[in-house]
């Protein structure tokens, strides 16, 4: 096991190394500037593509400014702004419900701890992990979106299925000083490289350390 877990360290390291050349331009596209806008960006991209969240935020961030904002919306109203990023009505109810909370409990301000993010209604520790690590310099664990979970298994970094759990296995083998920058790096090669359906395996840096390269077919 501990052998293993040795070999996984390695192929980190390299992963690490060669994508930190390939994409060293990796960083978080949500735009933002302040916790709060961080927040209700990383909501509004579940499901949707974080450039047309950007293009929803745009508009929206000059009209809700501070939590009470969103707490005190009309939620017919709010859905009407969101509406381009999908699932609409959840994230609006959402937005409000977190919002609320935000107002009640953490005097109109984002937390800055894992634990406190987590108590926010609908807030996992992959959102928890982005506005932490992004908006407050605070790294406690790797954000596992759907690039992180689809590469570090074809990696064969991790046989775990579970968002939290592929965490786990991953903080385990990636030094912690690398954390939020495995996660930057392996969301610009998810995006740009290995795509979900049809990886681009003959053009990937990492295919002579990748159990899966070549074995998607043509």
């Amino acid at each position: 096991m501990q052998d293993e877990k040795s070999e996984l360290k390695e192929r980190v390291a390299k992963i690490l190394e060669l994508l930190e050349k390939e994409h060293p331009d990796a960083k978080i596209v949500l735009r933002f500037s302040n916790p709060l806008e961080l927040l209700v960006a990383t909501i509004l991209a579940a499901q949707c593509t974080d450039a047309k969240v950007n293009e929803v935020t745009k508009t929206l961030f000059q009209k809700y400014r501070a939590a009470e904002d969103y707490a005190n919306a009309d939620l017919a109203t709010l859905e009407k702004d969101i509406k381009p990023t999908g699932f609409y009505k959840k994230k609006a109810k959402r937005l409000k419900d977190v919002c609320r909370i935000l107002v009640e409990k953490f005097n109109s301000q984002v937390p800055k701890t894992m634990e406190e993010l987590l108590s926010l209604p609908g807030v996992a520790r992959k959102t928890a992990n982005i506005v932490l690590s992004n908006a407050y310099g605070i790294v406690e664990g790797i954000t596992v979106d759907t690039h992180v979970l689809r590469l570090s298994r074809r990696l064969g970094l991790t046989k775990s299925k579970t968002r939290d759990k592929i965490e786990r296995d991953l903080m385990e083998i990636v030094p912690r000083e690398k954390w939020a920058r495995f996660s930057d790096l392996l969301i610009f090669h998810g995006r740009r490289v290995c795509d979900a359906k049809k990886p681009n395996c003959s053009e990937c840096v990492l295919n002579n350390i990748c159990p899966s390269a070549f074995s998607f077919g043509s």
